[in-house]
């Protein structure tokens, strides 16, 4: 199987490579450097693989939550690469491929995945290990303040952004629920391939156009849909 993973969900830029259960990633923290760096990437990517986009099986992104800017690029990428090559594709949930990272390098088997959503809020998520070491989510992804999270009266471990910002409120909110907290996790595209090919194995993927981002976030849903309603005013 051949799979191409985009993520430019955080500050961290990334693409990567799935080819027969080997991963070759391109990573690189670069705030508002996304756009120009995401395709080169890609570039590098396949000219070493000598792969066109025609014969890879799938597309995975990063879907979010994450920033609105960046999700944006992940998404308009994403939709050209399947559009022209006629590939399906695998949403796959930030929080989800940080979750993955952490069960990959650790044995925690629960994970409190946090990441600073700007606005004194947090994108928050309880994961699990399932049988096959994949990130099951339990309970929904949310974006909250750090004073409200629940961690669904599991034990479990924190990681991600959230944590660096929020560390004394989630602690004081956990208790004892909490063993332990690594802040430095932030999503890779070697993950969103892994847990892509997982979505292909799993009957997961869709057809490019019904494949969107997702912010949490209510503001930028009503944005989004306020948009498209004035789009059709003007045509």
């Amino acid at each position: 199987m051949k799979i191409l993973a985009v993520d430019t969900a955080t500050e961290a830029c990334s693409a990567a490579l799935y080819i027969d259960g080997e991963i070759r990633e391109r990573y690189e923290i670069a705030p508002r450097r996304h756009a120009q760096l995401l395709l080169p990437m890609i570039d590098s990517l396949m000219a070493e693989a000598e792969l066109k986009p025609q014969q890879l099986d799938a597309i995975a992104f990063g879907c979010g939550p994450g920033s609105f800017t960046g999700l944006r690029i992940a998404t308009g990428v994403m939709q050209g690469i399947a559009y022209g090559a006629d590939l399906p594709v695998v949403p796959v949930s930030t929080l989800a491929a940080i979750s993955q990272q952490c069960l990959q390098k650790t044995t925690h088997d629960t994970i409190f995945t946090a990441v600073d959503a700007r606005m004194d809020e947090i994108y928050w998520a309880v994961y699990q290990r399932d049988a096959e070491n994949v990130a099951r989510l339990i309970g929904k992804e949310k974006v909250q303040s750090a004073t409200e999270v629940d961690a669904l009266q599991l034990t479990g471990y924190g990681i991600g952004s959230g944590w660096q910002r929020y560390q004394p409120e989630l602690t004081a909110r956990l208790g004892q629920q909490l063993i332990g907290y690594d802040a430095d996790y932030l999503p890779s595209s070697a993950q969103i391939a892994y847990l892509g090919v997982v979505g292909v194995q799993r009957l997961q993927a869709v057809a490019v156009e019904q494949a969107m981002p997702v912010y949490l976030r209510d503001k930028v849903a009503k944005t989004t849909a306020e948009r498209i309603a004035l789009k059709k005013e003007q045509t």
